[in-house]
């Protein structure tokens, strides 16, 4: 199992990193070396080259055709500039092999430079581009293979004790010019392989990165509608209760007391809130506000007790089994169930009786929140941002769920949410 941080939940960067490390660790300790220190892996590329094609320097050194060794030595210096120009290096390995077979024709593997300069240019360059090259520097190579095996060009057998067949040459010829085609193909095929894998991965950080910058502007919607919800209830709340006190403090200086300690409880409430919202911009590190959902079905008693302080005449039924036992979806029930009291609190004139019920049937649950307040501002009307009604209907819809709002036929305001507690995101 990849211990790597959650795409959804990770900053962008840091879902770059954790794609990086994992392919890291893929590659393994001396891939992982070589890749991160090209200017090595190029010396070593040189090396493999000049080992490969040593025996055939020494042997055109002995037989007087010493500049086939200057070709080779040059063609391992160009083999160092393969990562910036390789399309130059492949064109000029190529000429100096065409070159050093015609001198001396029957070296061991004089193609090796074509392996590593074919495999550079199909590790940067689109697989058509890659094909071409490909064709084009193996075709003068096989052709002088061809050319050796019917005869225009000189290019008979070192002399040696072990007698060979007449047609010996023709065979050797073809089956160089094979090798050296299928040996090209093979560092061309594995060039095409590493580039699609580089692009596979890419495309994983890329993905990466784009859901951890969606995951980062959902959190961002959602603590700004818990900061919403939040501070529109408390502050409505907390201003119809020191309204209250102030005119009941003269005629009855007990109540104005109970009155101050709700205003008090609600400010103490809404702090709590706004720190647990705002803990997930905090350090992990700092163990601040834990990050699990505020548990509200045992608080929508206490709501309904601080809007009936506030002034609100509520009553509440609830039909059918008690709420489901998940602390998100009661979250989502308090928070319509807050938003609704909220905007009749704000809104509300002439009240004379607040309804709320609540109706689970099986895994549907029914919310209505009406009120009777004739000739007045309904809630949730043109006073106001809109954004009450948008979050409810956000946080409905996470539960497979919908919420209305309108006039209700006795001329007060009504909301009605449906909510599927075993439903998913509305798709």
């Amino acid at each position: 199992m990849i211990d790597a941080v959650s795409v959804k939940d990770a900053p962008a960067g840091q879902a770059d990193a954790s794609f990086a490390e994992i392919t890291a660790r893929r590659r393994g300790r001396l891939r992982r070396y070589l890749f991160q220190h090209p200017r090595v892996m190029d010396a070593v590329v040189v090396l493999c080259y000049l080992i490969l094609v040593t025996p055939t320097a020494v042997e055109s050194v002995l037989d007087g055709a010493w500049p086939a060794a200057v070709l080779l030595a040059a063609a391992a210096g160009a083999l160092l500039f393969r990562r910036a120009c390789p399309v130059r290096v492949v064109a000029a390995v190529a000429a100096v092999e065409v070159a050093v077979t015609l001198m001396h024709p029957w070296g061991s593997n004089v193609s090796a430079g074509l392996w590593f300069s074919l495999y550079a240019v199909a590790v940067v360059r689109a697989r058509r581009f890659a094909i071409i090259t490909l064709s084009a520097a193996t075709a003068p190579l096989a052709l002088v293979y061809v050319l050796l095996a019917v005869g225009p060009l000189d290019g008979r057998l070192p002399d040696t004790a072990v007698s060979t067949p007449e047609n010996f040459q023709l065979i050797a010829s073809i089956a160089a010019g094979i090798s050296i085609t299928l040996s090209n193909v093979i560092a061309t095929g594995i060039g095409i392989s590493v580039r699609q894998r580089r692009e596979h991965e890419h495309e994983i950080a890329a993905w990466a990165e784009r859901s951890a910058r969606l995951g980062s502007a959902n959190e961002r919607n959602r603590i700004a509608r818990e900061m919403h919800d939040v501070v529109a209830h408390s502050l409505t709340v907390m201003i119809s209760l020191s309204d209250g006190a102030a005119v009941v403090a003269k005629k009855d200086p007990g109540r104005a007391a109970d009155v101050l300690g709700e205003l008090s409880r609600t400010g103490r409430t809404a702090l709590a809130d706004m720190r647990r919202v705002l803990g997930v911009l905090r350090d992990d590190s700092a163990g601040y506000a834990p990050r699990e959902p505020l548990v509200a079905g045992d608080n929508l008693a206490k709501l309904f007790e601080g809007f009936r302080t506030a002034g609100l005449p509520l009553h509440y039924t609830h039909t059918g089994p008690s709420l489901p036992e998940d602390a998100a979806f009661q979250l989502t029930v308090y928070r319509i169930v807050q938003e609704s009291l909220t905007n009749v609190l704000r809104y509300g004139r002439a009240l004379g009786r607040v309804e709320v019920g609540i109706v689970r049937d099986g895994s549907t649950v029914t919310i209505d929140v009406s009120d009777d307040g004739r000739g007045t501002i309904g809630a949730g009307a043109s006073v106001g941002t809109g954004q009450g009604l948008t979050g409810m209907r956000e946080r409905a819809r996470i539960y497979a769920g919908s919420v209305e709002a309108g006039r209700s036929a006795d001329g007060g305001w009504r909301v009605h949410a449906v909510l599927n507690c075993n439903g998913g995101l509305e798709k």
